[in-house]
């Protein structure tokens, strides 16, 4: 079933709401990728953000369907290269947002479990269960405790496709929080440290 979540920094300067989610509305895995790992450390909060074995639990899902109500002048960005995905946070106090590609083409945004603010359900209950484990190599600890793939499974590749897809022909593409009607970031993205 089909339920609104709200999204918050911690502090709770930056709020909004992710409509219409459920584990059939997006794709949810754990990234366990050094970009991911360095992103949660250019934050300070890699205690937060990263479980043992350094993966991110992360929900995929179109930018179409978040909006940021308040706090949207808290919104900032950084990039680990220089053609490498945006990651958003909320500056106020380092809380990350997700990630999204460079580009407003493809509607996409990979929402970060600290922001979800699901209440008493879990987050399995709201967005539904882990479906993979991805870029498993930069896992930290014994791999064989976890179950995850090198790079990213086909079947995952082939489910986010299909929505990327089909989010593009929506025109989702056309409605997002982080870029402005002109396809530029609503934030100027820094350089990682």
């Amino acid at each position: 079933m089909k339920t609104d979540m709200q999204i918050s920094c911690t502090c709770g300067r930056l709020q909004g709401i992710a409509r219409a989610v459920s584990g059939s509305a997006g794709n949810r895995l754990v990234c366990y990728c050094d970009d991911c790992q360095s992103f949660a450390e250019f934050l300070g909060r890699a205690d937060e953000i990263l479980d043992a074995h350094g993966g991110t639990d992360i929900f995929q899902m179109s930018p179409a369907h978040l909006e940021i109500a308040n706090g949207v002048e808290n919104l900032a960005c950084m990039r680990l290269t220089p053609n490498g995905l945006l990651r958003w946070f909320a500056d106020c106090c380092k809380t990350p947002i997700g990630n999204t590609l460079p580009t407003h083409h493809l509607p996409f945004v990979g929402l970060i479990h600290l922001c979800m603010a699901v209440g008493k359900q879990s987050l399995d209950e709201v967005i539904g269960p882990v479906r993979a484990g991805v870029h498993g190599k930069f896992a930290r600890g014994d791999r064989a405790e976890i179950s995850t793939h090198d790079r990213a499974s086909l079947i995952v590749l082939a489910r986010m496709f299909r929505k990327l897809f089909w989010w593009r022909l929506k025109g989702d593409h056309r409605r997002t929080p982080f870029f402005d009607e002109s396809g530029t970031p609503v934030a100027a993205p820094r350089k990682g440290e």
